[in-house]
């Protein structure tokens, strides 16, 4: 289907897996695959500013990936620090909002300083949001926003009675980016690992073979392809 017929979906979210498979496969060490994602990322990102994406919102480290081996995890976060350096610049430049979501506890100091100076520096900008999830867990955030709920309703501020499903989307890490239309994951896993639970309850899920490091904007529009051909029914008869 050509690219002008299509319909974008206006939020995005994607799980970039297999940098690690990508570079075993090669004889290459772990490390070597995440360099290689750094282009995918970067095309992708430049992708979703072509097609006017309202959000993107990427997976870059779990609140499970601490239990990978001490030399990956240290250079996931001098890498992620390498890249905000490379990138950030031009992705401000492109009117990109940057925005961390998950937890900054366990953060080094020079990786979370560069997360708050990218924040500050992209928060007024009014182009697409770009969500990273970085020491993100779906299951952390609900936890997260039921405290802060909690809090609320223990300093009289708010009435239980009052709470509903927008109480809680209002207390998640980005209140203001709806529900998202279009799931990714990459490397063929069929599963949503821990990544924006509450956010997905309704999203179409596109499980493609690809691995990381190879995907480019022509894969982004297969999914958005696929995205194409489903019928969003969201509970109702259509």
């Amino acid at each position: 289907m050509p690219e002008q017929e299509l319909e974008i979906p206006g939020r995005i979210a994607i799980i970039m897996d297999g940098n690690g498979r990508w570079a075993t496969t090669r004889g290459m060490n772990r490390i070597d695959g995440h360099r290689e994602g750094e282009k995918a990322i970067t095309d992708t990102v430049r992708a979703g500013i072509d097609l006017g994406l309202e959000a993107l919102a990427l997976y870059a480290f779990s609140t499970e990936n601490w239990k990978r081996p001490k030399e990956e995890v240290d250079f996931l976060m001098r890498f992620n620090k390498e890249l905000l350096d490379l990138r950030v610049d031009e992705f401000h430049e492109r009117n990109v909002m940057i925005r961390f979501i998950g937890r900054s506890e366990g953060l080094p100091a020079f990786l979370w300083d560069k997360m708050v100076e990218t924040m500050e520096l992209t928060g007024g900008n009014t182009g697409m949001k770009l969500n990273v999830a970085y020491n993100y867990g779906g299951r952390a955030e609900l936890v997260d926003a039921a405290k802060r709920i909690a809090a609320e309703v223990a300093a009289g501020e708010l009435d239980p009675a009052d709470i509903d499903e927008d109480t809680v989307a209002a207390h998640l890490y980005a209140p203001d980016v709806p529900d998202y239309d279009l799931f990714i994951r990459t490397a063929g896993d069929v599963r949503v690992s821990n990544y924006l639970l509450w956010e997905l309850a309704y999203t179409e899920l596109v499980f493609i073979p690809i691995l990381w490091p190879e995907f480019r904007r022509e894969h982004l529009m297969q999914a958005i392809e696929e995205y194409n051909r489903r019928t969003r029914k969201f509970g109702a008869l259509i």
